[in-house]
């Protein structure tokens, strides 16, 4: 890639949302980048192919389809590999990573419902016989904001948000259509028509909800979801405080605006063995980058006055869209 005029940049760069509702779309992105539809298709399948893109499709806001919490387990060195593999074979668990820590595989879990959430991680701590921590995600400050190739992440006005809604209820046509659509859309001349194919409604329809859930929030962005790690951005870190909670809603407003964080929110502790409210993710291509970085902003913002912890990722087992609702679609 060449930099931003680039077609190939472009593809992974400029489409990360806004990805053309319309029956082509990959023509239009072409007649934008200056490729052929064909062309278009192919370097996207490629991307796939290579590990560059993980999906073209939906990215969900918290809690507004279902529930999901951040857990890690503390795991023998010994018997890593069975443990991560056990998680990384549940459907519902869409990112799981090795970090530095006691607590050392560290993974998403997704459900419908809260009890459903729950079962699961009854089942995970039973399978793996390793003590677990559930960290529940309380307040959002910058989330999912997309990659920018360009300078690492987007610098956009994050939106502070408390988590106290529940899921919405959504008909059961709409759930299957949202279920259809979580691996990601087809890498075909009309996807949406496949993916309306798959449940029953026709590609107008499909294109009209899809529209109406981006206005409405139910889907937060539409387009190519980038991995990180295979663009070069190879050392990323999960640094966490332990904030004051009368603290800490305004202290993750100020971390969040800051160019370099690529996520910022407040989980819920899990007392006596992880005492932090207070996450971010800074991502680089190289640890010594990460570091100066989490440094900066700690001097700046006085965030080492209170208990802290890095934790760097050594290890991806898995990396994968959310999947809320996992079994819902059987076309």
């Amino acid at each position: 890639m060449n930099g931003p005029t680039d077609p190939v940049f472009r593809l992974l760069n400029d489409y990360q949302r806004g990805f053309p509702l319309l029956p082509r779309p990959f023509l239009a992105i072409g007649q934008k980048v200056g490729l052929t539809e064909e062309a278009v298709l192919d370097s996207y399948r490629r991307f796939l192919a290579e590990g560059v893109v993980s999906r073209i499709g939906a990215v969900l806001p918290p809690r507004r389809v279902g529930v999901s919490t951040l857990a890690a387990l503390a795991v023998p060195v010994s018997d890593l590999e069975r443990v991560a593999a056990l998680v990384t074979a549940r459907a519902q668990v869409n990112h799981n990573y090795q970090r530095e820590h006691d607590f050392n595989l560290w993974f998403v879990l997704a459900a419908r419902n809260e009890e459903a959430l729950a079962e699961q991680l009854r089942e995970i701590t039973r399978e793996s016989a390793c003590p677990l921590i559930s960290l529940p995600l309380r307040e959002s400050f910058h989330i999912d904001l997309g990659f920018d190739l360009a300078g690492g992440c987007k610098h956009v006005q994050p939106n502070a948000a408390a988590l106290t809604e529940r899921a919405c209820a959504l008909p059961e046509l709409e759930r299957s259509l949202l279920a259809a659509l979580e691996p990601g859309l087809a890498v075909e001349s009309r996807p949406f028509k496949v993916l309306g194919d798959r449940v029953g409604l026709s590609e107008d329809f499909t294109l009209e909800l899809l529209g109406r859930w981006l206005a409405e929030g139910l889907i937060k962005r539409l387009g190519v979801v980038v991995r990180h790690h295979e663009l070069g951005y190879t050392a990323n870190a999960m640094c966490v405080w332990d904030v004051p909670d009368e603290d800490v809603s305004a202290v993750g407003r100020a971390l969040a605006g800051e160019t370099g964080i690529t996520l910022c929110y407040r989980r819920q502790r899990a007392q006596p063995h992880w005492p932090y409210n207070l996450f971010c993710m800074i991502h680089g291509k190289a640890r010594e980058e990460v570091l100066a970085l989490r440094a900066d902003l700690a001097r700046r913002h006085g965030l080492d006055v209170h208990p802290h912890a890095v934790l760097f990722s050594t290890r991806r087992f898995k990396q994968q869209g959310a999947r809320y609702l996992a079994g819902a679609c059987h076309a």
